[in-house]
């Protein structure tokens, strides 16, 4: 039941953010992963400049940073200290980790792509909650087991143990129900 209210009050928290942000989660979702794509691209023009030692790709780096710089504005509106830099670095690794997770299911390596998947869900749910307001450092914990915890979470979920559920698994179940890119 408390798993429940603290979704719930996720939820609500999303609904003000986007609100008063006029933020469109649908739109933003595809934008995030557009963005993503130009990341990469910046990557593969950094690393062929570097093969041919030809000054356009840089050139032409330049011009996608500009665009995804311009373009990360739609979304991250309010930020502090590294945030736009670490979301910058969520997207990027979100999506360099599903590629490594769709190679390993091409290998048939399914137990590993999933993992991978994961982890790249993960990384991608924390980028909005960080993003949406509704996760920060004052709500989330580290305890010796490494384990990322939400502070308030005193009671066990239904059927399981204290501390069990991670700040991702509750994001994860945030951005399944805050966004879906399906509206439109």
């Amino acid at each position: 039941m408390n798993k429940i209210k603290n979704v719930k009050s996720l939820l609500q928290r999303v609904e003000e953010v986007t609100k008063q942000k006029e933020l469109d989660l649908s739109s933003g979702e595809d934008l995030s992963i557009g963005i993503m794509n130009l990341i990469s691209i910046e990557e593969h023009l950094f690393y062929t400049f570097n093969k041919t030692k030809d000054s356009k790709y840089l050139d032409l780096l330049n011009e996608i940073r500009a665009m995804r710089t311009e373009l990360m504005k739609e979304i991250i509106k309010d930020y502090e200290g590294e945030v736009w830099c670490i979301s910058k670095h969520l997207l990027a690794a979100s999506m360099r980790i599903m590629e490594v997770g769709t190679k390993e299911l091409k290998k048939g390596n399914k137990d590993k792509a999933w993992n991978l998947f994961d982890k790249s869900y993960k990384l991608y749910s924390l980028f909005w909650g960080l993003n949406l307001g509704v996760v920060g450092t004052k709500d989330v914990k580290q305890d010796d087991s490494d384990e990322v915890k939400f502070i308030d979470e005193k009671d066990p979920p239904a059927g399981g143990e204290k501390g069990k559920e991670s700040v991702f698994s509750k994001l994860g179940s945030l951005v399944q129900k805050a966004i879906d890119c399906c509206r439109e």
